[in-house]
């Protein structure tokens, strides 16, 4: 067996699930606030175009997409970005979500033959970067993101040796959790680092389409990589999505872009490791692709929910506007009043979700132990993805247990 496996964590869910194993909440309905599921009904139109190709189903798809896929892929990338026009066949291929993409990146990019490989990522992070890595025969590095670091990455935690033996680098902006955009500054050190130590940077930006300013849309990296001159995009892909952007997350679709070398040799990985897009979801994905005015509705839904919710939570712990996405990243370290339980998130959690139904994720399961500390440990991760009468009574609630709280210390 792979070695790698033995060293994978139990998924964040997983732990929750065994963390709130036996517990009885009371006889409410429940809310979950826990997972980043887009609740948001799918659009009539995608629906639509989905069922109007199921003849698709009759067909095997290639592994590259149909042209009008990656036209409509490239076309939105220019549109979003302001890029020049990208080459639909060399610079832009469909994938089955993010997900599956990130996963399948890293075992095509290290080359585990070189002594120690490495692969950085954030801290706290998607899982999929470390088990990539540990599977792909490397180790992982954490930058961790704190709050008196603004969450930025921390790169001079990471030795020059360090980067001198990393393959591979992994970015999330907008971040999950935090909701963290990387600024222009922050691209170029990376672009830097890069240029320096030869390293890809696979550049994760699922949630870059919900932010709270119709005028300022976070900027991308091939946007950030354009800006600074580097028209080749080299070393660089990154990773979108249509499930937070689309409210399709059982579509399973989405998109990479950038250097053209690489996506070559990512086809080519591809090819064997099957997983060709159904045709069906290649047209639903191209009606997705090729409308805004869907995802500008979804902003606004989101605009409302943290409108509504943030009064509501700010009394009772850290919680600010992120910089994009849905998540609150609620540090309950507040609570504490020196008493460490209090602040501790995975008792808030559970504490929690006894006394009101409703369902959060302790910040710790999103991160590791790196450089002295757990930067998730304090927090929590509420995703406002339900309707926003059940994202309102679930604040409401979080509230009124936080102020028991408060005066039980």
């Amino acid at each position: 067996m792979n070695p790698g496996l033995s060293a994978l964590q139990s998924y964040p869910f997983e732990k929750l699930r065994t963390l709130l194993k036996g517990i009885e909440p009371p006889a409410i309905a429940p809310v979950r606030l826990s997972i980043g599921e887009p609740q948001h009904a799918t659009p009539p139109f995608i629906r639509a175009a989905l069922v109007e190709h199921l003849d698709g189903l009759s067909t095997y798809p290639t592994t590259a997409g149909l042209e009008s896929l990656r036209e409509s892929i490239a076309a939105w990338f220019d549109r979003r970005y302001g890029l020049p026009a990208l080459d639909p066949a060399t610079q832009v291929l469909p994938v089955n979500g993010t997900r599956e993409a990130l996963f399948a990146f890293a075992q095509a990019v290290i080359d585990p033959s070189r002594p120690s490989p490495l692969v950085v990522c954030p801290n706290p992070f998607y899982q999929i970067y470390e088990g990539s890595a540990l599977l792909a025969g490397a180790q992982p590095r954490y930058l961790n993101q704190v709050l008196d670091r603004g969450f930025a990455l921390d790169l001079d935690s990471v030795s020059p040796d360090e980067w001198r033996r990393t393959q591979l680098l992994y970015v999330c902006s907008p971040g999950n959790p935090t909701g963290r955009v990387l600024t222009l500054d922050e691209w170029h050190a990376l672009f830097d680092l890069s240029d320096r130590y030869g390293v890809i940077i696979a550049s994760d930006e699922c949630y870059s389409e919900i932010y709270p300013d119709e005028q300022a849309p976070p900027i991308g990296g091939l946007e950030a990589a354009h800006t600074l001159g580097r028209e080749d995009f080299r070393r660089l892909v990154v990773f979108t999505s249509l499930s937070k952007r689309s409210n399709v997350p059982g579509l399973r679709s989405g998109a990479v872009a950038g250097d053209a070398a690489i996506l070559r040799q990512f086809l080519l990985y591809r090819t064997y490791h099957g997983c060709a897009m159904s045709l069906s979801v290649q047209h639903a994905s191209i009606a997705a692709w090729n409308d805004e005015d869907h995802v500008r509705d979804n902003r606004r839904r989101y605009r409302e929910k943290f409108a509504a919710v943030l009064p509501l939570l700010q009394p009772v712990m850290a919680a600010q506007q992120p910089d994009a996405g849905f998540y609150v990243w609620g540090g309950v370290r507040a609570l504490s009043n020196g008493a460490s339980s209090a602040g501790d998130d995975e008792a808030f959690a559970r504490d929690l979700f006894a006394a009101t139904h409703v369902t959060v994720l302790p910040g710790q399961y999103l991160a590791r132990d790196a450089h002295g500390t757990n930067p998730g440990r304090g927090y929590v991760r509420i995703a406002l993805v339900p309707d926003i009468d059940e994202c309102v009574d679930a604040a409401t609630r979080i509230s009124g247990f936080c102020r028991a709280r408060q005066a039980r210390d």
